[in-house]
């Protein structure tokens, strides 16, 4: 199993982390290490919607609507 150090870590996030080890019953390193594992599986959003887009059929026929407006040049005086 790998092993981190994690240097310049905010006293109070350290403060924090400790709370949350207590309040679950276990270290702060088990605490740290089901953080890491959990943020890790998390599905990046981006990726789920495209998923989700494509499985429903694609987005290549959504419409888009053409743009009128144009783009204003700033007058910093």
């Amino acid at each position: 199993m790998a092993s981190i150090i994690v240097r310049g870590l905010d006293e109070s996030v350290k403060a924090h982390i400790a709370e949350q080890a207590k309040e679950h019953g276990r270290s702060m390193e088990a605490e740290v290490r089901e953080i890491l594992t959990r943020a890790a599986r998390r599905p990046h959003i981006g990726l789920v919607l495209m998923q989700v887009a494509q499985d429903l059929g694609g987005i290549d026929d959504l419409p888009i609507a053409g743009r009128s407006d144009v783009a204003r040049t700033v007058d910093f005086e």
